[in-house]
């Protein structure tokens, strides 16, 4: 029989456990009447010392007793200074502590949380409190305020918890009265919304199947989705069926909401190969801007030195090096052409004619810029060249606008980079978008130089830009192809070199630095690769832990990113009194774990560790440690290299556990040595790319274990998912 509503109310007395992506939580409330009771249920962000009047049933639970299951609430904001010191003291506010808000409600009693919201200037009155502190404690308030009845309402209507935030940040306080208007708002780009709970929600709220909104909402998103698979356009009969199938509606009614959204310059057409195609606005103009710029680069050359020949043998004789012929003929074009793309495999020595290029720049007197797509890559080329290199990111001057939330670029072409040249290594990690956004912040008349191995994955953004580029046949390029013969004294670089021929790879030879070792079981596999990372290699080759990068093409299965992240956690870092952990997701992070972002985030702040200054930016694939976690603060702390930064613990899903990760992830950095997992996947995963990318990843040591057919499945499949990308095609017909 069912249970019959009750209502309870009463102050949060202790939080036992809340989940920040679901808004699940477990709490102690301190009822009115007097007796403490067990609340479960949707409450997002709760905070100790606020009132809630919870509607629900009462249950039992075999392990936890008699609780309180919460169906509604209502928040009740502290009303006396009592309630609202204990309040504030739990840190619920960000930049107020116990003795902070000792002194804030000391000097306004009752009115302080008015005071924070209507006046928060006034928390200047404060001693400890600075004009700039004061405001920025009345605007994490009236967040807090915001976000709350937001995360409530996503909650009711099963949206994610965490995109409350973000529509918060985006649409104000009106978010609610929006969303009823339009429900298709959350689609923005920006918000990183899931189409299926956005569709769902709209539908609870009487949107028909084929209202405007919601076609036109499916076509972007069918577009921005196939954006992940490095698609830049779709043939539009496939967008008109794809939209189709994902919202149960004919493809003419697909059909007319494209014209619609091309009549609003939302999309835009063309034909390409005989093919009618469709484009997102932004992407058809990266394209076709990029093809523009690249060609006029090209087709701008500059006068050699009259002392070119002196110039590059002091070149040579600065580095110690005999330059090949092809090598000196790389480093001649580049003191006469205004683009220059330089490609190779590994051991072909395109190190070499970089730091040539870079010498002889020098000596021209050129100021030159070096950048690559990631941290990790960026601080590589740095090493390798002894000149300071940055992200294209931060070259650009990645900003976030405070009104909208968005990323854009300071550099552009009405603010240009100043230099004379610009140098970027590892091409074939950047999209068509960073490419176009790099492209037009470069000056007219500069010379451009791009560094890369098509042969890699290709990015994961849309296109392949370095690959089309190359095919195109109309820009000026060099293609190295002799392996050095220090190079060739290395099984890593001839093994790569046979993976790309499609060879297999020699796996007999146990003198070098590739070895294999073969298993029988997925379970053999991750209790060998645990074995290398934790004793055998440390033990007896000298190589520490740290230095050991795990690769592995899939997140799932049990060589998977997800199983062998737990595995190598409790063996290279357990628990133990003195760690600290906060559970988020499937995977407890600790105080010592090594972690990756995951997401570019543009705005969140960071410090040097030896104090010389801040900045803000962390990006997709920077690497770190977790060095402590604040439960007061609800925070924790991450070192990437020589700089830290905090995250709220609201901000966890930007992390993810580093002991292993795909090789996707690991493309454009470098490691000491790599142990990967060989064993099985989808076909589009264990193919070539994949393979050859992780053994170029290797500097000293390569171990693959698993089985060798695997290895020679990947050696043999080709296949690369065809990209819908026409650079290539606009450089052909421009040209």
């Amino acid at each position: 029989m069912q249970q019959e509503m009750e209502i309870v109310q009463g102050t949060v007395g202790a939080i036992v456990y809340q989940n920040y992506d679901n808004g699940y939580a477990v709490l102690r409330l301190v009822t009115d009447s007097g007796p403490t009771v067990t609340v479960v249920g949707t409450i997002p962000m709760p905070c100790i010392g606020e009132t809630l009047m919870v509607t629900g049933t009462w249950s039992s639970h075999p392990s936890y007793g008699r609780q309180f299951e919460a169906e509604f609430l209502e928040r009740i904001l502290p009303q006396t200074a009592n309630q609202i010191l204990t309040f504030l003291s739990s840190r619920a506010i960000k930049g107020i502590g116990p003795k902070t808000a000792q002194r804030i409600v000391d000097r306004f009693g009752a009115q302080t949380l008015a005071i924070m919201e209507q006046e928060p200037q006034r928390l200047a009155e404060v001693s400890g409190i600075s004009a700039l502190k004061a405001m920025a404690i009345g605007e994490e308030f009236r967040l807090q305020v915001g976000v709350r009845r937001i995360m409530e309402f996503f909650t009711l209507h099963q949206l994610p918890a965490d995109l409350a935030v973000r529509a918060y940040k985006l649409y104000g306080e009106s978010t609610v009265e929006l969303l009823y208007d339009d429900p298709y708002l959350l689609m923005d780009e920006s918000l990183d919304a899931p189409f299926a709970a956005v569709d769902r929600f709209a539908i609870e709220l009487g949107v028909s199947a084929d209202d405007n909104r919601r076609v036109e909402a499916g076509v972007l998103f069918e577009l921005r989705y196939n954006l992940g698979a490095g698609h830049s356009f779709l043939p539009r009969n496939k967008l008109a069926m794809a939209t189709g199938q994902l919202l149960s509606i004919s493809s003419d009614t697909a059909e007319l909401a494209i014209d619609r959204l091309l009549e609003a310059a939302v999309l835009e057409s063309d034909t390409l190969a005989g093919l009618d195609v469709i484009y997102l606005s932004q992407l058809y103009e990266a394209e076709t801007q990029s093809a523009q710029l690249l060609l006029r680069l090209a087709e701008h050359p500059h006068s050699a030195p009259g002392s070119l020949e002196k110039l590059l043998a002091r070149c040579a004789k600065d580095s110690e090096i005999d330059y090949s012929p092809q090598q000196a003929d790389a480093i001649r074009q580049a003191a006469q052409t205004g683009l220059l793309l330089i490609t190779g495999g590994p051991g072909t020595g395109k190190t070499t004619i970089l730091k040539g290029i870079l010498s002889l720049y020098g000596q021209m007197g050129l100021k030159t810029l070096l950048a690559a797509p990631t941290g990790r890559a960026a601080k590589r080329i740095s090493e390798v060249t002894g000149r300071d290199a940055s992200t294209i990111h931060r070259l650009l001057e990645a900003t976030i606008d405070p009104h909208t939330g968005k990323m854009f670029f300071a550099k552009d072409a009405s603010s240009p980079l100043q230099c004379d040249a610009v140098i970027v290594d590892e091409m074939s990690m950047v999209d068509i978008q960073l490419l176009h956004s790099l492209l037009l912040a470069i000056p007219q008349g500069k010379r451009v130089i791009l560094v890369g191995d098509p042969d890699q994955l290709p990015p994961v953004g849309p296109g392949f830009p370095f690959s089309d580029c190359l095919r195109s046949g109309v820009l000026p390029s060099v293609r190295l192809t002799e392996v050095f013969r220090q190079a060739q004294e290395s099984l890593i670089v001839m093994n790569a070199h046979r993976v790309n021929r499609g060879e297999l790879p020699q796996l007999r030879e146990r003198k070098k630095d590739f070895f294999f070792l073969p298993c029988r079981s997925e379970e053999d596999v991750a209790a060998t690769i645990r074995d290398l990372c934790q004793r055998r290699l440390p033990n007896n080759m000298g190589i520490p832990s740290d230095q050991i990068q795990v690769l592995t093409p899939t997140r799932k299965g049990g060589v998977g990113t997800g199983s062998l992240n737990q595995l190598l956690q409790s063996a290279l870092n357990p628990p133990s009194p003195d760690k600290k952990e906060r559970k988020f997701g499937d995977f407890s992070f600790r105080e010592g774990d090594r972690v990756m972002q995951i997401r570019n985030n543009y705005g969140i702040m960071w410090s040097k560790l030896d104090g010389s200054g801040v900045g803000t930016g962390v990006f997709n694939g920077d690497i770190g440690i977790l060095t402590q976690i604040d439960p007061s603060a609800e925070t924790v702390t991450v070192v990437f290299d020589d700089k830290q930064t905090q995250y709220d613990f609201s901000q966890l899903n930007e992390l993810e556990p580093a002991y292993a990760m795909t090789v996707h992830k690991a493309q454009g950095s470098e490691y000491r040595a790599v142990v990967m997992s060989v064993w099985g996947g989808s076909q589009y995963l264990m193919n070539r790319s994949v393979l050859y990318t992780a053994i170029t990843r290797a500097r000293e040591l390569l171990i693959l274990v698993g089985r060798e057919e695997a290895v020679q499945l990947m050696t043999q499949n080709a296949k690369v998912g065809r990209r819908y990308t026409g650079l290539k095609l606009r450089l052909e017909n421009y040209k």
